[in-house]
């Protein structure tokens, strides 16, 4: 039985998601996550926030980015790009919404791992700067250098070669 290991932080954002207008034959609108807030906003979710050019930008509510130890070498990977992201994942609700914040996370590989499910829709946005001192500041806390150990071969024994060859094997 596997254990369930809980994050060391949990960091609360509000989810900002566009509605536009589509450009296509096929669809009537595309939605899209454009931002994260850094805290739960004081408001319901789907409230509009603006309304412009053809787009209206919605509050979708709240979500929560967990950081576990184990993976602060992708969290650093992240931030190291100069551009550091958070991925945004809507999953489809039936209901007066087209989709609910299923999760919100700062690890790449956990953002690109829910591009699977081909409902989802996954966005990655630019990371808020309050959030990367945080995260910063729990990779310096928590982050543990794992040394790179290459592994031995065994050499071949020459002998052993020989062996084989007059046994019958191989030349």
């Amino acid at each position: 039985m596997s254990q369930v290991v809980a994050p060391l932080l949990r960091i609360p954002v509000g989810v900002v998601v566009e509605r536009r207008k589509a450009v296509s034959p096929w669809i009537d609108v595309v939605w899209r996550g454009i931002a994260v807030l850094p805290d739960e906003a004081e408001m319901s979710p789907w409230t509009v926030l603006r309304e412009q050019e053809g787009a209206t930008l919605y509050y979708a509510g709240s979500g929560v980015i967990d950081l576990y130890r184990t993976e602060t070498p992708r969290y650093r990977e992240n931030l190291a790009t100069g551009a550091p992201n958070i991925w945004i994942i809507l999953s489809p609700l039936e209901g007066p919404w087209p989709y609910a914040v299923s999760a919100v996370t700062a690890d790449p590989a956990e953002g690109e791992a829910f591009t699977e499910a081909g409902a989802n829709l996954v966005e990655a946005v630019p990371m808020p700067d309050s959030l990367r001192e945080t995260i910063e500041i729990f990779i310096a806390e928590h982050h543990v250098e794992s040394a790179f150990v290459k592994r031995e071969q065994n050499r071949a024994d020459p002998e052993a070669l020989a062996r084989r060859q007059q046994e019958g094997g191989h030349e």
